[in-house]
């Protein structure tokens, strides 16, 4: 399918991403982690909520705010993601964020539901440290802007490995014809899962007539990564502008799932795979204004472009997770230990 003009999230109108990476490569409690913050549109996201759902395809997670999404099926907040030992920083730094943009949150209105997800980066980075501070998430928030974004090894990807080697931050994005219009879906992991025997990305690149392929003989990895990483996880945030509602939205987020599962991901036993879509097409009001009904224009469930749109789904999840393997580079974290980038080659060197 087609991509979006940076194939990245960004390719739907008003979705921002924002980094901080944090990076010490020595002594046994460097740092090696980092924030990345996801906001839903250009305006105030408490002020005027969208329509998300989630869908945990393996629960080994602690992320915060998925109770009510799936409660309520609206997104309040930017989509924060960040090591698992820091939900607790980032969800204070993106509360301390919103507090100030919203003087009645807690006060003369209801009170917030922040999102939070991460993945486990203790390989590379001293997590007991802690060094995630709230200010890092308002950093992160306050650098989110429209455009092309870093990806790979920088934000809440600093720290993590996919398949055995460098992963991280990836992203990707289909556009679907829609009579003469068209709708955009894209796509954000944070990788940090699999082992390298599971890799499918050769074929993916078959696939797609690119000129690169794995290095041949390069994908062992030590046999201390083996024993000492976790097993891994994955978030996946799915953004579109087309014009759905929660309960289609928790939809999209399965058919995530199998975009996961082409590239070879068995869902290990302590990964936590998550999936966050949202729908910016339209936003739902906080305020009342003291009309108790809503009224929005939505696509039916058998229409055509429903199908496309499940598909775009799925093949930007894919690519996205490749991309924060082709994006990575070789990273040193604490004790000295190294992940290297994927054994990228020409196709006439393989």
């Amino acid at each position: 399918m087609q991509t979006g003009k940076r194939n990245a999230i960004t390719d739907v109108p008003g979705v921002k991403v924002g980094h901080v990476t944090l990076h010490e490569e020595s002594g046994p409690e460097s740092a090696c982690t980092g924030v990345t913050a996801i906001l839903p549109h250009d305006g105030n996201s408490f002020d005027q909520k969208v329509p998300a759902a989630s869908f945990v395809l393996n629960g080994f997670g602690k992320s915060a705010g998925l109770i009510q999404v799936e409660e309520l099926g609206v997104i309040e907040s930017p989509i924060m993601l960040t090591n698992t030992f820091s939900v607790g920083a980032v969800l204070e730094g993106t509360l301390r964020h919103m507090l100030e943009e919203n003087t009645a949150i807690g006060d003369s209105t209801s009170s917030l539901n922040i999102v939070v997800g991460e993945c486990n980066d203790s390989y590379l980075n001293a997590m007991r440290s802690m060094i995630v501070r709230p200010e890092h998430a308002i950093e992160a928030i306050r650098k989110a802007s429209s455009g092309s974004f870093e990806q790979g090894d920088v934000g809440a990807g600093k720290g993590m490995i996919c398949f055995g080697r460098k992963g991280g931050i990836g992203s990707s994005s289909r556009v679907v014809p829609y009579g003469e219009e068209s709708f955009t879906v894209g796509v954000l992991t944070l990788t940090n899962f699999g082992n390298p025997e599971e890799c499918l990305i050769d074929e993916w690149l078959v696939r797609n007539k690119m000129q690169l392929r794995t290095a041949p003989d390069n994908l062992e990895t030590s046999s201390e990564m083996h024993s000492k990483k976790p097993d891994g996880s994955i978030m996946i945030i799915v953004a579109t502008d087309a014009p759905v509602d929660s309960r289609q939205l928790k939809r999209f987020a399965k058919r995530a799932s199998i975009g996961l599962g082409r590239t070879g991901s068995h869902i290990h036993n302590g990964s936590g795979d998550i999936i966050i879509a949202f729908s910016n097409a339209y936003t739902i009001p906080h305020a009342s204004e003291g009309v108790d009904t809503v009224s929005y224009t939505l696509l039916r469930d058998d229409a055509k472009v429903m199908n496309e749109l499940f598909k775009a789904v799925i093949e930007a999840t894919e690519e996205a997770v490749y991309q924060s393997m082709m994006h990575a580079e070789t990273t040193t974290g604490r004790n000295g230990r190294t992940v290297e980038r994927w054994p990228v080659v020409k196709v006439d060197d393989v």
